[in-house]
């Protein structure tokens, strides 16, 4: 029974699956996120909260808290956030004298910060210590003359103490300082409220001085316009005229001038005034002017209907030609302008009405832009001009109706409905219709409006939905995620930014992964996670080898403050030369033994720098074939190659060519050894006999014996026997001074 019972092996039962159909309620994973956020399984409860019930026990944490904001300022003194922090805590306790000594301490560190100053001066305000507020402004503005704001605080406090004339006192030392055009204005506007003209008048005569600019000009004219001094604004206009001079004289000046005449009925003066700046402005520069000056003509001139006439002609004009072409939009919108500029609500109107019904008759994109305009001015003008906004929305309306929507739409109408919703105070209207775009025609455009308008409510929530929704429709937009990412980490929720952004470099397809890549190594680098930071690096370079993420690798190595950066910045450039020594990019990888060769250079030894210089290729230049597109040869190129050292070696083909240079130097070394010798041996033998003196070929002399030669060595005889006889004694001579020259290097042996 045991031998039957180990025999057999027991088979466990597996459950049959009788019904292998789906489910009828599949559970997704987001219905199971869902559902964790809802019951909140991973909150943690809050820390206790900590209750003072004497005053040694009160002593006990103010001495524990002192001690902590001390030891923090001691170990990074210049974070003037401690200080700030230390003062406001003290001042939280109503211990105004010791946060004013907190910030006197700070000061002495940092005398130029100006948040410092201007917490410093919010601090003695709110606890109404007026006098050490003043000595503060004053201090700062002494110290910082040059930062606006601490005037305009400064200003702001004096005046809301009633203290007008030490703010005009603090106004007039700001005004020395000769500040930007708002400072000015800020001053003259101060002497308004006080109904100070006359000191207002004065101001602007030093403002025009110090900013001589025509905008400033036409301000102080307008000024005593606005106070009813009719012929001081005229004096400002003349007087600014003349300071330009003919030459600088300006358009806007010109046109502000005239229109300042025609209110005061002045047409004359208007019409001198427009011809003399037409015949010193240049005609190209002179456009808006001429216009301005058409226009008083037509509505002043001495022939009141002149103006209809050339109107009504111009109106028969376009008639005849939108009804030519009833789909040229550009005529309607030149029609729409003369209409809008001179008739009544009514006439425009209808004017629209017929140019919106000419809907183009192919439902393509590009035949409805242009014609998308006409909705989009319609609107605008019923907003802007009748400001009838029951009409400009039914106008919006009727164009998204009209949008073939399934074929394509303009994302344009949608955001300026949504803005026009927003600027009637209709919130609810503006999502809904933001809402209904995204659901029927999603486009990227929409997506970034309806985020920014979300953005600017501060409705974050609603912001990573939408976002949530962009990365459904669009998942390989790298921009999308960083911006998803960015606003996570702006809101403070580093673990969401960092899981997006995991999320993101796991998705197939991205169309810039460098950016992205980059962005999150920049992320980590931000938040100081310096491991995750070598992590994402080593996970690129699995997916890429390029030159540009090793140096980038090495910088951030050698960016972080540590005692070993050097170290391993050089590993990572050494890594980096081994993996690229199969690239076929060979500028790549002299690019980076450049990049390794500049941080030797900066940080390394001489072994080193010898070391990377070694590995520096050799610039060669090479010729190629050329091919023409239709396969014929179109000749030879040059073009520069490099070839490096551990290349060279591996090639037998290179450094077969390498031994034979060597070997050709030291044959070209031995040849010129040997010639030096023979010289040397000619030169210390006598020449005997009488076949040497019978040659006609002179022996190899010093330079001094060659230059006592005279110039003619050539006699009258023939060329042809005197190179005959020449060769012939050169011949004897030279086996007559062999057989010697071996005689004298046996006797020498023999001795």
């Amino acid at each position: 029974m045991a031998s039957t019972a180990a025999g057999k092996q027991r088979i466990p039962k597996v459950a049959k699956v009788k019904n292998k159909a789906p489910a009828e309620v599949q559970i997704t994973a987001e219905q199971l996120l869902r559902e964790a956020k809802e019951r909140e399984l991973e909150l943690l409860p809050p820390p206790p909260k900590q209750k003072i019930t004497d005053a040694e026990e009160l002593n006990d944490y103010k001495l524990k808290k002192r001690k902590g904001f001390e030891d923090n300022i001691r170990k990074n003194r210049t974070v003037i956030s401690n200080w700030i922090k230390y003062a406001q805590w003290e001042e939280s306790l109503k211990e105004v004298q010791r946060a004013r000594s907190i910030y006197e301490r700070a000061l002495d560190v940092d005398h130029r910060n100006i948040t410092l100053w201007l917490k410093y001066a919010e601090m003695e305000m709110k606890n109404r210590q007026v006098n050490h507020a003043r000595n503060i402004w004053d201090r700062a503005i002494t110290i910082l003359p040059r930062v606006n704001q601490f005037w305009y605080k400064y200003t702001y406090m004096e005046e809301m103490l009633g203290n007008i004339a030490g703010c005009r006192q603090v106004f007039e030392r700001w005004m020395e300082w000769e500040p930007e055009e708002q400072a000015w204005h800020s001053y003259i506007n101060f002497e308004l409220r006080y109904k100070e003209v006359d000191k207002s008048r004065s101001i602007y005569e030093n403002f025009v001085m110090v900013h001589p600019e025509v905008k400033n000009w036409i301000k102080y004219a307008h000024f005593e316009e606005k106070h009813g001094y009719i012929a001081r604004a005229r004096k400002v206009f003349e007087r600014a005229i003349e300071f330009f001079g003919e030459e600088h004289i300006s358009e806007s000046l010109s046109v502000a001038f005239a229109r300042f005449e025609e209110k005061q009925k002045e047409f004359e003066r208007v019409r001198v005034i427009y011809k003399y700046a037409l015949d010193r402005i240049p005609k190209q520069q002179a456009q808006e002017l001429f216009k301005n000056y058409t226009v008083f003509e037509k509505r002043f001139g001495d022939r009141r209907g002149i103006e209809d006439v050339i109107v009504s002609k111009r109106r028969f004009q376009y008639e005849e030609e939108v009804k030519a072409s009833p789909h040229n939009y550009d005529a309607w919108f030149d029609y729409l302008r003369l209409v809008e500029s001179d008739t009544d609500a009514d006439t425009v109107r209808e004017v629209y009405e017929r140019a919106i019904a000419n809907i183009p008759p192919i439902q393509e994109k590009r035949h409805w832009r242009r014609y998308i305009y006409l909705w989009i001015n319609y609107a605008l003008y019923e907003e802007l001009e009748v400001k009838d906004p029951e009409r400009t929305r039914q106008v919006y309306q009727a164009c998204l109706e009209l949008i073939p929507h399934k074929k394509f739409t303009f994302a344009k109408i949608w955001l300026l409905y949504g803005q026009f919703e927003i600027r009637q105070k209709n919130l609810q209207n503006a999502r809904r219709g933001l809402g209904t775009a995204i659901g029927k025609c999603p486009k990227n455009k929409l997506f970034k409006g309806y985020i920014e308008l979300e953005l600017q409510l501060r409705e974050f929530d609603r912001c990573r939905k939408l976002y949530e929704k962009y990365l459904e429709f669009s998942p390989e937009n790298c921009t999308t995620w960083i911006k998803f990412a960015e606003l996570e980490a702006i809101l403070g929720d580093t673990d969401r930014a960092r899981a997006i952004f995991e999320l993101a470099i796991g998705q197939p397809r991205l169309d810039m992964p460098e950016v992205l890549w980059k962005s999150y190594i920049d992320f980590e680098i931000e938040q100081e996670e310096y491991d995750n930071t070598r992590g994402l690096y080593k996970r690129l370079l699995q997916r890429t080898q390029h030159v540009k993420v090793w140096i980038s690798y090495g910088q951030f190595e050698l960016s972080i403050d540590s005692d070993d950066r050097i170290q391993r910045c050089r590993q990572i450039y050494e890594e980096a030369n081994k993996s690229m020594q199969s690239c076929e990019e060979k500028e790549e990888r002299l690019m980076l033994l450049e990049s390794w060769r500049d941080f030797e250079d900066e940080f390394g030894s001489f072994a080193n720098k010898e070391r990377v210089q070694k590995l520096l290729p050799e610039k060669v230049k090479k010729r190629r074939k050329i091919t023409a597109e239709d396969g014929s040869d179109a000749g030879w190129e040059e073009y520069y190659d490099y070839i490096f050292p551990e290349d060279a070696a591996n090639q037998p083909n290179l450094k077969l060519l390498a031994m034979a240079k060597i070997w050709k130097k030291q044959q070209q070394h031995e040849d010129e050894e040997e010639q030096e010798e023979e010289e040397e041996e000619e030169g210390q033998q006598v020449p005997q006999g009488k076949e040497a003196q019978e040659s006609p070929e002179p022996k190899e002399q010093g330079p001094a014996a060659q230059r006592e030669q005279p110039e003619n060595e050539y006699d009258d005889r023939d060329d042809d026997e005197e190179s005959s006889s020449s060769s012939d004694s050169e011949s004897d001579g030279g086996d007559r001074q062999d057989d010697k020259t071996e005689q004298t290097k046996a006797d020498t042996e023999n001795h």
